[in-house]
């Protein structure tokens, strides 16, 4: 079975190529030129795990080659006759910024259609459009534009980036958590500079007595496809504690309505109809909430027999309350020497360098990496659930109708120091009250890296997109299945 779906030309040629189809040969995935180890070597200079290859989930593979500075587009399909290896096409196709980045590349990553990519680094970050003009030297130019420009700007004093991802229900936002320990979320289509939305992380209160200069945001993740989960964005702190915002949604994304129609009867269902009213009050905001959001809902839930099949997502925040940083997450423990250990934090060694959040069936799990080469398994013991702080406004960017352009939060947690939860105690399964899920220890996997450092080692993880049971770690030494 083969699958290479890039298209011809009349004139015999793939589209943004000018290499004829006759002149192309199909080698060996792992024997591709842009492979050797003149083109992907840097002389040992990178620190950072770096990951160059993005995949656009059909037939093409992307590669950033650090000496020439260009992104290779390499067509692949599964090889014939035997169908577990993969052929690549060579030549591949060169794509070169109209713009080059003026900082190291160290990530790369494609949207959902395939229309653009971004390039990350500690110097920078900017959007490759994967669509251009064809140059004499056979190489295609590409639009290529910086992000965030007057916030992440270069220097000893600016603000770094230290995550990006593109959000799983829109082509065109960017989540970016920064070193200022606030996430924001770039929409493209409308304004490179500044952010759509922005979130001012306050993971502790105000006098509380807390290193801030040693405990910091290090990494995110995107929520998946399972209830409050897809609009639930998971923030990782250097000491390993975890928190949730919810609900974040990009404007103009679009969610199945069969699957908003379930949050919105379950907060109906067990918000309204609580005997607390602590619940009441909460369920009552996420309805408002969803309603606001996609007001389709409504009507396409009154509208019998009328086939609704996604709703778009309107901008919208309620003004007179922000969203709560919920956490830190407290775990579940078996037993006594469990609890000791959590109560401790000595499960793991080092500072927590990387999270990924990974939908097993119906199973949210959250994957921290440690800098000393452990990876800590959990999972959700729990639903999530949206959660407000009632007299924190909202600041709102406007344009002269009043129509929402952007939106900031100061973003508190409500919630007590990480908290240790035996399974044998009876714990209060009342829904909709505010408590952050617990954790529920699955498992810690020892990498065995080598510990040659005393700043550990810096691992990066990501989902297998054929089989979601399976994480590949990327780490300073290459890679991890």
């Amino acid at each position: 079975m083969r699958f290479n779906f890039e298209l011809s030309e009349p004139n015999g040629e793939t589209r943004g190529s000018l290499t004829p189809k006759s002149d192309v040969q199909w080698v060996p995935l792992q024997n591709h030129p842009v492979f050797s180890s003149e083109t992907v070597c840097d002389g040992g200079k990178a620190r950072t795990p770096r990951n160059l290859l993005a995949w656009d989930r059909a037939s093409r593979l992307y590669f950033w080659d650090p000496n020439k500075q260009c992104l290779h587009r390499i067509s692949i399909r599964l090889g014939d006759p035997d169908p577990a290896s993969v052929l690549a096409a060579c030549p591949s196709k060169v794509l070169q910024a109209n713009v080059l980045p003026d900082f190291e590349v160290n990530e790369i990553s494609i949207n959902r259609n395939g229309s653009a990519l971004f390039l990350t680094g500690s110097g920078g970050l900017c959007v490759m459009y994967l669509y251009g003009r064809s140059c004499e030297d056979n190489t295609i130019l590409c639009r290529t534009v910086s992000i965030g420009s007057e916030i992440y700007a270069c220097g000893s004093d600016a603000i770094r980036a230290l995550r990006v991802a593109w959000h799983p229900y829109s082509d065109t936002h960017l989540g970016i958590l920064s070193s200022d320990s606030v996430f924001r979320l770039f929409d493209l289509s409308t304004n490179l500079v500044q952010p759509e939305q922005e979130y001012y992380l306050q993971p502790v209160a105000l006098g509380r007595s807390r290193n801030a200069a040693s405990i910091y945001p290090v990494d995110f993740s995107f929520g998946g496809d399972h209830l409050w989960d897809r609009f639930s964005v998971f923030v990782l702190f250097t000491d390993g504690s975890i928190y949730i915002l919810c609900p974040i949604v990009p404007f103009g994304s679009v969610y199945k309505w069969e699957s908003m129609l379930e949050i919105y009867s379950d907060a109906q269902a067990f918000g309204l109809k609580s005997t607390n009213s602590i619940a009441v009050i909460n369920s009552r905001l996420a309805i408002s909430w969803l309603e606001a959001t996609f007001p389709d809902l409504v009507a396409g839930q009154a509208a019998e027999g009328e086939d609704v099949p996604t709703l778009k997502a309107h901008p919208y925040a309620l003004f007179d309350a922000s969203l709560s940083l919920q956490g830190p997450l407290y775990k579940v423990c078996c037993g006594e020497e469990d609890a000791k250990l959590a109560i401790r934090g000595k499960e793991c060694e080092g500072r927590a360098v990387s999270l990924l959040y990974n939908l097993v069936s119906k199973d949210s799990l959250l994957v921290t990496a440690w800098s000393g080469g452990q990876l800590q398994i959990d999972a959700l013991a729990d639903e999530i659930q949206p959660v407000w702080a009632l007299g924190s406004p909202t600041r709102l960017r406007v344009d002269p109708h009043d129509h929402i352009l952007g939106l900031a939060m100061i973003c508190d947690s409500i919630s007590d120091e990480s908290r240790v939860v035996k399974l044998d105690e009876s714990l209060d399964h009342t829904v909709w009250l505010g408590h952050p899920p617990p954790l529920l220890r699955l498992a810690i996997v020892d990498l065995a890296l080598p510990r040659k450092r005393e700043s550990g080692s810096l691992i990066s993880m990501l989902v297998d997109p054929i089989m979601p049971e399976r994480i590949f770690s990327v780490h300073d030494g290459g890679w991890i299945l």
